[in-house]
Order: C-alpha cells, then structure tokens, then sequence
C-alpha cells in the first residue's frame, strides 16, 4: 500500500490548509500553558496567624498575644496558637505589660479558634485563606495539587484510546469544554470538597486536549512542517500560556478572578470546530475512505491545486477489510501485546515518568529563584523558550535515540553536582537546576514526537494517552518528592539524578524513528528492521508479525 505523505504529496507541505490547521491548533494550546501551573497561585499559602478579635487589649498585649516562633532558623509569629485570650485579656485589664511583669514562656496556648488572619502583602485571597486550609487542615493543600494532576493522568490515560475508537476530532473538542467549563465553574465552590471535586474535573480535559491536538496536528501535517509543529509550534504556544500565567496572576491577586481570566479564554476556541477537520489517517484506519477523500479534496481546493480522480485508490481495494477489522476495536491491551511493542511501552512510560518527574519537581522548586513568586514563576517559564528551540533543532537533525539519551545524562549530573556546589555559590546551584530543568523540558518535547512517531495509526494516541498517563505519575508524586528534602537537602537531586542516569541507558533499546514515515498498520511497526529491540530474537518477532497479521 503507497504510504499516506507519498499519497497526499500534491498537496505540498505549506499551503492555505497546512497554515490554518497549524496555527489554530498551535492557538488552541495556549490555556494549558498559563492552566498547567495556576494551582501554583491559586492553592499558595499566605503569610497568615491566629485572629485576635475586636477586645479591650493594651498595644503591648496585642502586639504579644502571637507566640514567636524559629521556623528555618528564622523568629516569625506562630502560625497556629496563640496566648489565651481570656488569660491575655486579665493581665491586660491588670496592666501587666508582657515581657516585663509577664514571662510569655509560662503563659497557656490555644488554638485558632477565632480562625486566622492572612497576609494580603501578595494576595487577596487563595483557596488557602477562602477555606481555612491551614493547621489542623494544612494536609489539604498539597493534597489539591494531587488531585488536579490525578484527573490529569486520568484524563490522559482514557482520553488517548477515546480518540482513538472515536476519532481526534471529537475528544479534542470535548476535552476543551471539560477544561473551560469546569474551571469557570470553579469559582462558585461553597466549600473545598467541591472545589476539589471541580478540579479533578478540570484536569480531565487539561492535558487530554493537548495530547488530542498533537496527535492530530502530527497526522494532517507532514514533513519538516510536521516537525515544526510537534516541537516548536505546540511546545512555545504552551511556553508563552506558561509566561502569561504570572502577568494574570499579578494583576488579578484574587483566586477567583484569576480563574475566571483562565477559563474566559476557551469561549474563543468554539468556531474552530468549523475550521478544524478531523485526521484523514485516522479515517482511513477505520475504512471512512470516502470521508478521508473529501477532506484531502476540501484542502487542495484551499491550496489551490487539483487533487488526483481517486485519491486514496490503494486504500479502496482495503476498505471492507479495514471496516471488518474496525469492529475489533484497538485497545491499550495492544501496547503490551507483543514483546517488542510491551518493551518499547514500557521503556517510554519509565521516560516519561522521569522527564515528568523532573519536569514539575524543579518547576515547583523555582521558589528559590526569588522572593515574589511572580517573577519566579515567569523565569521557570522562560528557561522553556530556549529548551523547545534545542528541541526544535534536535527533532530536525538528530536521531531521537541519540538525543534522548544525551539529554537524560546531561540532565542527571547537573542535578548530581548540585550537592557538591559550596554555599557560598548559591547562584551555581541555581544555573545547575535550571540546567536540569532545561534538559527535562527538552526531553518532554522530545517524548511527544517520538512516541507518536514510533506507533502506528489505530494505536497511535492510545499510545500517547498511555505514556503521558505515565508522565502524570510523575507530576503527582513530584511535589511529595520535594518534601523529602526535609531530611536530606539534597535527596531529591538525587533521586531525580538517578532515575535520570537509569532511563538513559533505558533508552538505548527504543527502536529509532528518524527520518522514516509515520506507521499506519501494527504490520509496518514490525517490519522495520530498525523497530526491533535489542533483546527481541528474530523468532518471536516474526511470530509476532504474524500474530497481528491474521487480526488486521
């Protein structure tokens, strides 16, 4: 069967049609890159004590009442107790001054049970201080996160084999809604519960459509300008939402104002319904040949070229066979069917969950950076531009194998070396974790084209949705990751460094994809040479060539 570029050649690769499907759906992955990160703002913990109600206090007992407290080497007010009011408000009455008639130490505690009194130095309000999410209830914060990024790896992990029984076309715009709507709907949460539950459901849809237009973005483009698209065009468009987050956040210090400018957005991506046409590759798995054609015939007519008399002929003579087959559905069961294709899904998943894990445990780290969390956020973002740039150009002119396992060896020592920079060089460990920050952001980009590069049609996104659940693993456990540098400061680097070092030499067993067209059948996936797996015996793999033979 004639491969699908060779097929649609006519076309040309940067016409009318091309340029509408890449920059609206490069366009349309904007709100994941300032969606992604606004938990960071929105779940972030103000400066906040004990409330002291309106009482006939003296100045000195008012300004006493807050125990002082060495938190990181540092006096500030406690957090969660304060004297006894009635015991503060006797002494007072009396005209003890504290400190001097009174020694605070011998003084009873409580609790805060008049509630708390936040900062609003950088914020007017978090769900932090909307729910009292601190204290007793403090385990609730970090949980959010948690929750946000299980719907994502929920959402990625179905979204994926949904696309690909109903096609990209469809999710891509559901998922849309789901990230949109219940964002939007977020800001009229009674309480943290439903805010919760909202959530989950928000990140369904977050990374789900991101997956659905790469996918889809990676089947209708082809050659260089396909390359373009799966690296620079998806990756910088997320990297300029990433930057635009703190610019919102900045302006908008209110949790619910920013939601409501992050879901906004998403009302002006609803024509595109009407602009973006669903993947002919994936017509032509399931044997819609006729639909297939009069998109590729729609699309010449924008390019203004004329389209063969029968476009897909090679396809026709395999349509009933195709239809047959489409009623056994592809499922995520094919990944791990045959040793070859289970090896090379394993090996993924292990790389994504450590380029994730990276990814969002030093993006979560950039504190560090500087003080108003504003300027920190928008540096993480921008040490992105670069990385999707290297990523631009390694996807062009280097093997994917070669690339990657550079890149995890680059990424590991530098977090490796972190522990032997002295003090007095903060600012060398600092370049040295946005060097590694660097390199796990060159790798996630990398990830993406590869895997859909390496998976034939009818397995292609439920491949992608499988790995970037496995990615999502990672993004859940990264922030518990992080606490583990409570005992040892520098644990965390070396975790990360490890399982860095580990997938490298993991990687040398993918197969190689660079410069050979996208498979469409699980047959073409077998027979190419370069697609077996150093520890695969030619035996077994023939056998199971033939295996997946009789099913398509």
């Amino acid at each position: 069967m004639k491969d699908y570029d060779d097929t649609i050649s006519f076309l040309g690769q940067w016409g009318v049609f091309q340029q509408i499907v890449f920059f609206l759906l490069c366009a349309s992955i904007l709100p994941n890159g300032f969606g992604a990160f606004s938990i960071v703002f929105l779940n972030d913990i103000p400066s906040h004590h004990c409330a002291v109600p309106e009482v006939n206090l003296s100045k000195d007992w008012r300004n006493a009442i807050i125990p002082i407290e060495v938190v990181n080497g540092k006096q500030e007010l406690s957090r969660c107790s304060r004297y006894r009011l009635d015991v503060v408000r006797n002494l007072s009455a009396q005209g003890f001054i504290p400190g001097r008639d009174v020694n605070l130490t011998d003084l009873e505690q409580e609790g805060c049970v008049d509630g708390w009194s936040y900062s609003r130095d950088i914020y007017q309000s978090t769900i932090v201080s909307e729910f009292d999410l601190v204290c007793s209830d403090q385990w609730k914060q970090p949980f959010t996160s948690t929750v946000y990024f299980l719907g994502v790896l929920v959402g990625s992990f179905f979204s994926g084999q949904l696309s690909d029984r109903f096609g990209r076309k469809p999710v891509f715009f559901t998922t849309m809604a789901l990230q949109t709507i219940f964002t939007f709907v977020q800001m009229f949460s009674p309480s943290w519960t439903v805010f919760s539950i909202l959530l989950f459901i928000s990140g369904l849809g977050q990374s789900s459509n991101y997956v659905a237009a790469f996918v889809l973005g990676s089947e209708m483009l082809t050659g260089k300008v396909r390359v373009l698209f799966s690296s620079l065009g998806v990756c910088l468009c997320f990297a300029i939402g990433y930057m635009m987050l703190p610019l919102f956040a900045y302006f908008l210090r209110d949790w619910k104002s920013l939601l409501l400018a992050i879901s906004l957005p998403g009302l002006l991506y609803i024509p595109l319904w009407w602009f973006i046409p669903e993947s002919p590759r994936w017509l032509l798995s399931q044997g819609r040949v006729e639909e297939a054609e009069a998109i590729v015939r729609k699309a010449a007519k924008k390019n203004k070229v004329e389209a063969p008399r029968v476009i897909f002929e090679d396809y026709i003579a395999h349509a009933y066979e195709t239809k047959t087959d489409s009623k056994e559905q592809n499922n995520v069961f094919d990944l791990l069917r045959t040793k070859n294709i289970r090896n090379t899904t394993v090996i993924l998943c292990l790389l994504m969950f450590t380029m994730s894990s990276g990814y969002f445990g030093l993006s979560l780290n950039t504190s560090r950076l500087h003080a108003n969390p504003y300027i920190s956020c928008f540096l993480s973002a921008a040490v992105e531009v670069p990385a999707y740039i290297s990523s631009w150009l390694a996807l062009r002119y280097l093997p994917r194998r070669l690339s990657l396992v550079s890149i995890l060896m680059l990424g590991g020592m530098s977090l490796y070396f972190i522990q032997l920079v002295p003090q007095s060089l903060s600012d060398m460990a600092v370049a040295l974790e946005m060097l590694g920050k660097f390199d796990f952001t060159i790798g996630s980009a990398l990830m993406l084209a590869y895997t859909a590069e390496l998976y034939p049609t009818v397995l292609r996104n439920t491949a992608a949705g499988t790995c970037n659940a496995a990615s999502r693993v990672g993004s859940c456990i990264a922030p518990f990751l992080l606490q583990l540098g409570v005992y040892f400061k520098y644990l965390p680097y070396i975790i990360l460094g490890t399982l860095s070092v580990v997938s490298a030499f993991a990687a040398l067993f993918l197969p190689e994809s660079f410069g050979r067209p996208l498979p469409q059948t699980i047959q073409q996936m077998h027979k190419r040479e370069s697609m077996k797996c150093p520890f695969i015996t030619r035996k077994e793999n023939s056998k199971a060539v033939v295996f997946f033979e009789s099913r398509l």
